[in-house]
């Protein structure tokens, strides 16, 4: 057949062929290409901002007045992202909520598919649970409860402890791959004594019979060890134009991330420190743990300071800019995107 016998079809003709194949779960790929298959990366995320102290506090205390832990399981109140109200989720791929619990309270005990990190805003003492052993949390601790392992919390203490929940609910919701089941008591019983995991494998070292796992065998980063880590490093050599001092938390058995879904840094900008602009394409949900300072994403201008939590789209240029001397915990989905080869960086 000649190639140039073949005409296109007036408008009305093409939408009388799109009408009919739509009954058999067909569409023209060529309409819609555009959108599948973007020349850059194209997102509804929007750059946004939690200021803790004045804005989300309140609300969590009434939240506690409202609701018992036992009650809502996990009293959490949800960040959700601007751009995507009523998904439940900060960037396309992840979840992040702030969880408080009061004096005298346990969260049940329970189990599911979905990884999840503990990043510890308020609270001195209360205690996570992971396979039978405890730890007590501080501020600024960056603590796992890896996929499908048994965990619960609880507050010994007097007062309120409030941390960030990282989720890889997202990513967990698009494979259809979601479990989750309850235990048969409220507290799991403890099977090992607190700090035993760190024993065993943070201190360069591991058991001589130890076979890496998917998620890292330690379940606690203590701030006070990761804060030694940044001091020492910015007495080292000059900052990273576009980070700052930036250290990311790892697996102790393989180097690699702590979840194979969820990676996480923490970086120290030292005071009049401004970063060269810079994006990723990872979505990035950051937290302060000292200092004030701001963040440029695109237009948008975040003025942040201790507890207050923020996000930054993927692929979209930012820079912080330090007033204090800082440091700031942050989380994304690097990890699945190094793994399936997508990870892209542009440093300007």
């Amino acid at each position: 057949m000649n190639d140039s016998a073949h005409t296109s079809a007036p408008p009305s003709e093409r939408q009388a062929f799109y009408d009919g194949i739509a009954p058999q779960s067909l569409a023209p790929l060529w309409e819609r290409l555009h959108t599948l298959v973007t020349r850059t990366p194209v997102t509804p995320i929007q750059a946004a901002i939690w200021h803790y102290d004045q804005d989300v506090r309140p609300h969590l205390m009434d939240a506690g007045r409202l609701i018992t832990a036992k009650e809502a399981e996990r009293r959490v109140l949800i960040l959700e992202n601007p751009g995507m109200q009523g998904q439940a989720c900060i960037t396309h791929s992840l979840f992040a909520g702030l969880q408080l619990i009061m004096p005298g309270e346990v969260a049940p005990a329970h189990r599911h598919a979905q990884a999840a990190l503990r990043f510890i805003i308020e609270g001195h003492g209360a205690y996570t649970a992971v396979e039978g052993e405890r730890t007590l949390m501080q501020p600024g601790d960056f603590v796992l409860t890896p996929s499908w392992t048994w965990h619960d919390h609880g507050n010994d203490t007097d007062q309120p402890m409030v941390w960030l929940d990282g989720l890889d609910i997202p990513i967990v919701r698009l494979l259809d791959a979601s479990f989750m089941e309850p235990a048969n008591a409220d507290s799991q019983s403890v099977s090992r004594p607190s700090g035993d995991s760190y024993a065993r494998y943070g201190a360069n070292m591991l058991p001589v019979d130890y076979k890496p796992g998917k998620s890292s065998p330690v379940f606690n980063y203590p701030y006070e060890r990761t804060r030694e880590a940044l001091a020492t490093l910015s007495q080292n050599g000059e900052p990273d134009p576009c980070h700052g001092y930036k250290l990311r938390y790892v697996n102790p058995a393989t180097g690699g991330s702590p979840m194979p879904t969820i990676g996480a840094c923490m970086q120290w900008l030292p005071s009049g420190f401004a970063t060269a602009p810079y994006r990723s394409t990872d979505g990035t949900v950051f937290s302060v743990v000292e200092g004030e300072g701001e963040t440029t994403v695109g237009d948008t201008v975040l003025r942040w300071k201790p507890r207050d939590i923020f996000v930054v789209p993927g692929w979209t240029r930012h820079h912080h800019r330090a007033s204090s001397d800082a440091v700031v915990f942050s989380f994304s989905d690097r990890p699945v995107q190094d793994a399936l080869g997508l990870w892209r960086e542009e440093r300007v």
